[in-house]
């Protein structure tokens, strides 16, 4: 376990070392959180001021702290295991004293816990200082809700894994990840909350982990979600923990068994 502590630690400081780019993320994140302010509010204001459950105090916590998890939420589908796979690299991976599945998940974890610092919680306080969000009554809200945001992060990583992953059996795996982008993010809820889709897409996105990542820990952090049913969502993040580990440490045998690597 200590290893696993110490490679989580080290992708949070490789990751503190672009700070620039982080600065350009919270930029990007206020300006693209305030285009959605203006699209979801007039959505809102249109319907006569609520929209399936969300006034205009709800609907910007959702945007906001949606935007804020961006920097640490992998919607994208890039992983460095994906890299390692292609050029061969990841046979040296194997040679070491670790489990290469869940080395990489830690180091993954590790940098979207920093992320939270120079993107996630100045686009939180942007939106609450110069637009106002809803807030939770409770002190434990605060509470599970990092718990929740924290397991979000974790099945992120985990999920993206099996992305990477695909790399033992393909030559190839952008078109995957490519793939992974354009559905993970919308059945996230990164552009609408997924309580405004049809029933039906609703239940499609609900039997996927992809909520688990954003939707969750925001109906929590908001206020939305409250007692027994934010603590059944924290236990479908476990779920769902259980499930992508399970998965990827299934595909990294079955890989490394598949794996061929040519060179000297």
């Amino acid at each position: 376990m200590r290893t696993y502590v110490r490679l989580f630690v080290a992708g949070f400081r490789r990751q503190s070392t672009y700070r620039l780019a982080a600065f350009g993320g919270l930029v990007a994140n206020a300006t693209f959180g305030l285009l959605k302010v203006a699209l979801l509010f007039a959505a809102v204001r249109t319907s006569g001021g609520e929209l399936a459950g969300y006034d205009v105090a709800m609907m910007s916590s959702y945007i906001w702290i949606s935007q804020g998890l961006l920097g640490s939420i992998n919607l994208s589908g890039r992983t460095d295991i994906a890299d390692r796979i292609r050029t061969g690299d990841v046979a040296v991976d194997f040679l070491r004293p670790v489990d290469v599945h869940l080395a990489s998940v830690a180091t993954e974890v590790g940098r979207s816990v920093f992320a939270l610092i120079p993107r996630g919680l100045p686009s939180v306080a942007i939106g609450a200082v110069v637009v106002g969000m809803a807030v939770p009554d409770h002190a434990s809200a605060y509470v599970l809700g990092a718990v929740s945001l924290f397991l979000a992060i974790v099945v992120s990583a985990t999920t993206v894994y099996l992305v990477g992953a695909a790399g033992f059996w393909l030559v190839e795996t952008r078109g995957v990840a490519i793939l992974y982008m354009v559905v993970s993010g919308f059945l996230a809820g990164l552009f609408v909350p997924i309580g405004l889709f049809p029933g039906w897409l609703h239940a499609v996105a609900t039997a996927t982990p992809f909520p688990s990542m954003m939707m969750y820990p925001v109906d929590i952090l908001s206020g939305r979600v409250e007692g027994l049913a934010s603590l059944g969502i924290v236990g479908l993040q476990l779920f769902w923990v259980g499930t992508t580990v399970a998965a990827g440490q299934l595909a990294t045998r079955s890989g490394r068994r598949r794996l061929e690597v040519q060179g000297g």
